[in-house]
């Protein structure tokens, strides 16, 4: 029992960490004896201080390593799978309190087989664990596949999790003409003054925007109806507890209740941490992810209906009637539970608020991370009023009273609501390539959303849960015309540019629309009408020919930065001639779901080890950024020489500043003509 204790909080315990542990790489290998018989060779390679365990272990113990074949009438195993003697220790594990046997820095299993005259597929996994002197993580999932012919023998297949040393040890020279030893970096004056650039653009001010913006989401549930009358109820019970008491028991309780609020949404973050943990690159996956949009879209839909009052969305009540159980354990834990309760009760007003905070918040830029900011800024804009009435119960006489205004405020947010919907359908048209939501389509579903949010402010438009109004208030009215106002912005977007001869893009759109150049009217593959390349070895080519650097552009059809970038910045009157004359601009796009040609679907070792199976454009450029550049994120702006073989200044993500990009760029220029 002590040992299984054990086991279960090493194994929590690696998983509270976000950085990714994968220990051990493992390659598929083959030998044949005869005509109908071969050994299937499975070579564990094992990061230092890092051991996996035998093949039989003491029960009891730490998990053994486990091989499982699935059934198939072409093969025979010949035995027991048999595992090499070389590298195992067999002594006291102090971990674990028992004597097991280990192996160290590298492993060899060994399985015979005999098979038959026909073609067939070998399929089967790897279950193991592995620790070091601290931590343990355990791999259930390590599926691999033989495809065997009479006429070639045994072939790792490309589809295996786990691949033979030999297959795509070449994947770097077919898919991108380069490998990264053949890359090295530039250090000038100018370069170190770059790196100081890029260091500066740090995540902070990102994970303080989007607390920022979850403190914003909050504040508006705040407004509805489900959650504004809440406050002065739930302010008065634990006010009148206190009053009961001879301690400040009810008071420092509803302090306490503030908190457990924020840290309900905090928790529902964590799922994405482990999520993060595993593939750093999954929530970019799930962001981009065509079909997810689309859902998303939908759910939008859905949401926005049940704020103009069509139905209410409500979790299942046995999940309400068990947590207002829970209220009457007493104590901390009880108060625990009336935060619990009324994230639940209130969920069909905060549900669509954090949906919108939970699909915008799963991007490349910072992930799961981002989303906890969010969640934290979120919760503390619904806990924090508790808190401060509570302290301050005299306030309670300064709060409007609940009526009309809260469903008015509900209404508003369906709009808002609406008009995001559209947002991930255009995530998914983009990255599929489908052509339905451009430009023109996209502002004029929002110049109609907008306008009708505009006749139902004035009136003009009803909803079922909205009472007879009287007259238009000043506040009414104003608030109209503010939106009307947002309406003729939008219309501002369908002027051209004479420069880019694209529409005029909308800084407060950036990222929500879709870019400029993807229109029905105005047609433009790369952004301000620059000459571009999207593909790598197309780029190097002709860069090598006109004898100029490249700007390498990590870039994304969902990624909001990218736009800003592309529309605000890059068209700067001392940025634009960078683009035109001296870099050759090639644009890479990680979320691109258009499938790669047979040849380049190749399986290539990920950068934290462990293997991927590239399927698409996305996969590739994306694979590339992170195996040559160590880096995920974008925009991620990398410049080269004009073979691609010397990076001449530390690379810069996202630089809203266009004289800090110009420095960054007038570097590259100097290091490529410096002696």
């Amino acid at each position: 029992m002590k040992n299984f204790i054990t086991l279960i909080f090493l194994l929590l315990t690696s998983l509270g960490f976000s950085q990714i542990l994968n220990p051990v790489q493992w390659e598929l290998g083959v030998e044949q004896q005869s005509n109908t018989e071969y050994t299937l060779v499975f070579t564990a390679n094992i990061d230092t201080n890092w051991a996996i365990y035998a093949l039989e272990v003491e029960e009891g113990g730490p998990l053994p390593t486990l091989f499982t074949f699935e059934n198939n009438p072409e093969f025979e195993l010949i035995g027991e799978i048999e595992e090499s003697e070389l590298n195992k220790v067999t002594k006291l594990d102090p971990v674990f309190d028992m004597v097991v046997s280990k192996f160290f820095n590298k492993a060899e299993f060994r399985q015979r087989i005999e098979v038959s005259n026909v073609a067939f597929t070998l399929s089967g996994n790897i279950d193991y664990m592995t620790c070091d002197d601290t931590k343990c993580t355990y791999k259930p999932d390590n599926p691999f596949r033989f495809n065997y012919t009479p006429q070639e023998g045994f072939v790792v297949a490309e589809n295996s999790a786990i691949q033979g040393g030999e297959i795509s040890k070449n994947s770097n020279e077919i898919l991108y003409g380069i490998s990264p030893g053949q890359i090295t970096k530039s250090r000038t004056p100018c370069s170190l003054q770059t790196e100081s650039i890029a260091q500066n653009l740090t995540q902070k001010n990102t994970l303080w925007r989007i607390f920022g913006l979850g403190f914003l989401g909050g504040l508006l549930a705040l407004l509805t109806p489900c959650v504004f009358p809440m406050i002065p109820l739930t302010v008065s019970f634990f006010t009148k507890k206190a009053e009961n008491s001879t301690s400040k028991s009810g008071l420092s309780k509803a302090i306490l209740y503030g908190v457990f609020i924020i840290l309900v949404y905090v928790i529902l973050s964590i799922p994405f941490h482990l999520l993060d943990s595993v593939n750093p690159d999954i929530l970019n996956e799930i962001s981009t992810n065509v079909w997810l949009n689309v859902i998303f879209f939908i759910i939008f839909i859905f949401f926005a209906f049940s704020f103009f009052g069509y139905y209410e969305l409500t979790l299942p009540a046995s999940w309400t009637s068990a947590t207002s159980k829970g209220e009457g354990v007493g104590g901390i834990l009880g108060v625990f539970f009336m935060a619990l309760t009324l994230s639940i009760v209130s969920f069909s007003c905060t549900g669509p608020i954090l949906g919108s905070l939970l699909a915008g918040s799963l991007s490349s830029d910072g992930g799961a991370w981002q989303l906890t900011a969010g969640m934290g800024g979120f919760g503390v804009a619904l806990g924090l009023p508790f808190a401060l009435f509570a302290m301050f119960p005299n306030m309670l006489n300064a709060l409007p009273k609940s009526g009309g205004w809260l469903n008015t405020t509900k209404v508003i947010l369906g709009f808002l609501e609406l008009a995001l919907a559209f947002k991930f359908l255009s995530n998914a048209d983009l990255v599929q390539h489908w052509g339905i939501l451009k430009i023109e389509v996209f502002l004029g579903i929002w110049i109609l959303v907008f306008l009708g949010l505009t006749l139902y402010i004035l009136g003009k438009i009803k909803f079922p849960h909205d009472g007879v109004l009287q007259k238009l208030s000043f506040f009414r009215i104003s608030s109209g015309v503010l939106v009307l106002a947002f309406v003729v912005y939008l219309a501002s977007g369908f002027r051209i540019n004479e420069t880019t001869k694209t529409f005029t893009p909308l800084t407060l759109l950036s990222g929500l629309a879709p870019p400029v150049g993807y229109s029905f009217l105005y047609p433009n593959d790369c952004p301000n009408n620059f000459e571009c390349f999207k593909d790598l070895k197309e780029g190097v080519a002709y860069a090598k020919k006109v004898n100029k650097p490249i700007l390498l552009d990590f870039t994304g059809y969902a990624c909001v930065n990218c736009r800003k970038m592309e529309e605000h910045i890059w068209p700067k009157s001392n940025i634009k001639p960078f683009f035109e004359n001296d870099y050759v601009l090639i644009s890479l796009y990680v979320d691109d779901k258009k499938e790669l040609p047979k040849e380049q679907q190749l399986t290539v070792k990920r950068q934290d080890g462990g293997t991927r199976l590239l399927e698409n454009y996305g996969h590739k450029w994306a694979h590339f950024q992170t195996q040559f550049f160590q880096s995920n994120s974008q925009p991620f702006y990398v410049l080269l020489s004009p073979d691609a073989k010397t990076i001449l200044t530390p690379p810069v993500g996202y630089t809203p500043d266009n004289q800090e990009y110009e420095t960054f760029l007038n570097c590259g220029l100097e290091v490529l003509t410096s002696p």
